[in-house]
């Protein structure tokens, strides 16, 4: 029986030990965000001129900027906002009900010559509540994205993402949305601002992460699951 009870516990810690080595946070490279394939979309070499070649543009008085499929931009991260909000409820009511009888089939019913049928009611109720929000983020920094498609009305649309690997640990910037050509500058340079229906995330993983991360355990006991 002593051996099943050790058997037990070891089982029981092995169990431990493997949930909480799952619960360390890894980045891993997202493929929502993944450059696409440009293999089948390969120049083939065709001889038809020694100067203009089908499938290559030669821009000469234009600037080198992103407008192809499979291009790439750079996208200057310049976020910064800022939120605050107040309220403030105040509520009193009062009430009070005189019930008074003098006369109940021609006498006045008393109890040790003090009228029981005479009655007051009173009822007072306050309320008073107060609440405060306060919300500033900012992000700078700059990631290249690729060019994924292009709309009918010119429209860019890229998607990238940065993984940065740091001592016991790593950070990650993902982006997507959609660039007017016009926005990018002729160093081919677009700010985040500019981009229309954006979608900007920043996160970690390592040591650090893990360590502003609350166990499986307690995450348990303040999720829905807990009943008590």
């Amino acid at each position: 029986m002593f051996v099943n009870h050790r058997l037990a516990i070891s089982a029981l810690l092995l169990v431990l030990l493997s949930a909480c080595s799952t619960t360390r946070i890894e980045v891993q490279p997202d493929p929502q965000y993944a450059p696409i394939d440009l293999k089948s979309a390969q120049f083939q070499p065709v001889n038809n001129g020694s100067i203009f070649q089908v499938g290559r543009s030669v821009r000469l008085f234009e600037d080198n900027k992103a407008f192809r499929i499979g291009d790439l931009l750079s996208v200057k991260l310049s976020e910064s906002t800022n939120a605050s909000k107040s309220a403030a409820t105040n509520t009193a009511k009062d009430d009070e009900v005189d019930l008074g009888v003098t006369a109940f089939l021609g006498t006045v019913p008393t109890n040790d010559d003090d009228p029981f049928l005479t009655n007051s009611l009173s009822g007072e109720r306050d309320f008073s509540g107060t609440g405060d929000s306060a919300q500033s983020n900012s992000l700078d920094g700059e990631i290249a994205v690729m060019v994924t498609d292009i709309l009918p009305n010119g429209t860019l649309v890229v998607r990238g993402e940065k993984i940065i690997g740091l001592n016991q640990g790593s950070e990650f910037i993902r982006l997507s949305g959609l660039v007017r050509p016009q926005d990018v500058s002729s160093g081919n340079i677009v700010f985040s601002r500019k981009l229309a229906n954006a979608r900007i995330y920043y996160g970690g993983g390592g040591v650090i992460a893990e360590a502003n991360s609350r166990g499986w355990l307690s995450r348990f006991f303040d999720s829905p699951m807990f009943p008590f």
